[in-house]
């Protein structure tokens, strides 16, 4: 058999295997990383941990009332060494991490940093964007008017010469970065390249690591990488105000009623909250006091995130199988395995991305857009499709995965053939 002869036979056979597929009516999602109804139970009891009549925290602060614009100081003590920051550099705020991430930003383009008293908004502002990366960080970005200036990650980290090539430009001030379990790819930066990144040249002198620790905390397997002291790296390189840390307790408690973070140099610490003290009068203490009360310590993080493990790991497994049952040996497509986190990267032949994820839309599963890993929603290989897991049952994500399956083998045998 010629190998065209072969390559029709394998799409007839794909396309009967997405006909069966698409006609099962199926509704199933996989686009955001959500937790699952069973995770957020867990924490369940964090809603009766404060009552009417005992709402002060251990140092005698009624967290009822105004002030303490830090965040208790009792939990930023209690997450200090989970995240290795230091408890009086680290601040806890409202409930989403991404907000922070918004005021960070508008302040600097506003009112420039520590390092720089000149506003960024003040002229060209650009950031890098390691890619595939998260579609939060690029959209933010964007809406507050930075040009986003993509570079490209290995299994490391960023690509060091290149984020180092673009640093060179005086207007682009600061880099985004997942650095544990990034999203979508699962990568964690390892040690070397962090410190590359810490001493790496730069010319506008406030140049930013957006260091979001999103998946610090979100193990998979028992064995796992360490969050990096990544203030005592960049203290250590001579540049002691350059990450801004973001982390929060979204995909740990209740995702829309946890707590966040704010964490950096000591400077940048003062700075933040000088221009935070014009905005708030302090975060939701009721609800720092209800997460300090649920974990007591940070073993009892700890082992609440052994809990959400036991939760998703088998559904990241029950992916992870499927694909390698259905895909494996085909070279149609390669996938990530992370070991935490909240994601599966599926990178596919050039060009088919936008197909599967419209073919798998039409079958009844929904994907995250192609293109979303990237700034400007544009992935110039079209290649790159994010899984998420978490949410649905084991069951219907291992139907998911079949779907996908189905469909990258129709649109690959389609690309092929068509030359």
């Amino acid at each position: 058999m010629s190998p065209t002869s072969e390559l029709q036979a394998e799409l007839e056979s794909a396309s009967g295997a997405y006909e069966e597929f698409a006609s099962r009516g199926l509704k199933l999602d996989i686009t955001r990383g959500k937790p699952a109804s069973e995770q957020l139970d867990l924490s369940v009891d964090l809603l009766s941990a404060v009552t009417g009549d005992d709402v002060m925290t251990p140092s005698g602060v009624d967290t009822r009332n105004y002030g303490g614009l830090d965040g208790i100081v009792e939990l930023r003590e209690l997450f200090s060494p989970l995240l290795k920051v230091p408890s009086d550099q680290l601040l806890a705020g409202g409930n989403a991490s991404l907000t922070l991430m918004a005021q960070a930003l508008t302040f600097a383009l506003m009112h420039g940093t520590v390092g720089d008293s000149r506003p960024w908004g003040q002229g060209p502002h650009k950031l890098i964007c390691p890619v595939p990366g998260y579609d939060r960080h690029f959209t933010l970005a964007e809406s507050l008017g930075f040009e986003l200036l993509s570079i490209p990650m290995d299994s490391e980290g960023p690509v060091v010469a290149e984020a180092q090539r673009l640093a060179a430009d005086e207007s682009v001030k600061g880099m985004w970065l997942v650095p544990m379990y990034s999203n979508p790819t699962g990568i964690t930066i390892t040690e070397e390249r962090a410190r590359e990144l810490a001493a790496m040249p730069a010319a506008a002198p406030d140049f930013t690591l957006l260091w979001d620790n999103a998946y610090g905390l979100h193990h998979l397997r028992e064995q796992h990488p360490e969050v990096l002291d990544i203030l005592s790296i960049c203290a250590e390189a001579g540049h002691p105000e350059r990450p801004w840390i973001f982390a929060s307790t979204s995909k740990i408690t209740h995702a829309g009623a946890g707590v966040s973070f704010f964490g950096a140099g000591p400077e940048t610490s003062g700075w933040i909250r000088a221009n935070l003290s014009k905005i708030s009068i302090g975060p939701d203490k009721v609800n720092q006091l209800r997460h300090l009360r649920f974990f007591s310590d940070a073993a009892g993080v700890e082992e609440h995130m052994r809990q959400h493990a036991k939760i998703i790991a088998p559904k990241f497994d029950a992916v992870l199988d499927t694909l390698e049952r259905e895909l494996g040996g085909r070279d149609l497509a390669q996938w990530t395995e992370p070991d935490g986190g909240y994601f599966i990267t599926l990178t596919t032949l050039e060009g088919t991305a936008d197909r599967i994820v419209k073919l798998a839309a039409e079958a009844g599963v929904k994907l995250t857009p192609a293109g979303a890993t990237h700034p400007y929603g544009l992935d110039p290989l079209n290649n790159i499709i994010r899984i998420a897991p978490t949410m649905p049952t084991v069951g219907d994500v291992e139907l998911a995965a079949q779907g996908l399956a189905a469909c990258v083998k129709l649109a690959s045998y389609e690309k092929l053939l068509a030359g």
